[in-house]
């Protein structure tokens, strides 16, 4: 389910050359504040990545949605559940 998702995020990933030391910027236009830059392509990935991951995390513990990405979907229940009885 995670995995689909970031790769379907990865799709939709738009890339710019900017001036900066780091000069490739990644970002995913359906994921407000998901963005990572990199001296290559495949860093800037990479780390957009591990973004996106921390990004998911966050959304879940704050208990905000997390938006549909091409037909791929993550949710979680906000009911309590119990480990041990």
């Amino acid at each position: 389910m995670f995995s689909e998702y970031i790769e379907a995020a990865l799709e939709r990933a738009v890339y710019k050359t900017i001036d900066d030391d780091e000069p490739i910027f990644v970002s995913v236009p359906e994921l407000p504040g998901a963005w990572a830059t990199g001296k290559t392509v495949e860093e800037a990935r990479k780390e957009l990545i591990s973004v996106i991951e921390g990004w998911i995390a966050l959304r879940l513990l704050m208990g905000r949605c997390i938006p549909s990405i091409g037909g791929h979907m993550i949710t979680a229940s906000v009911e309590s559940v119990r480990a041990i009885e």
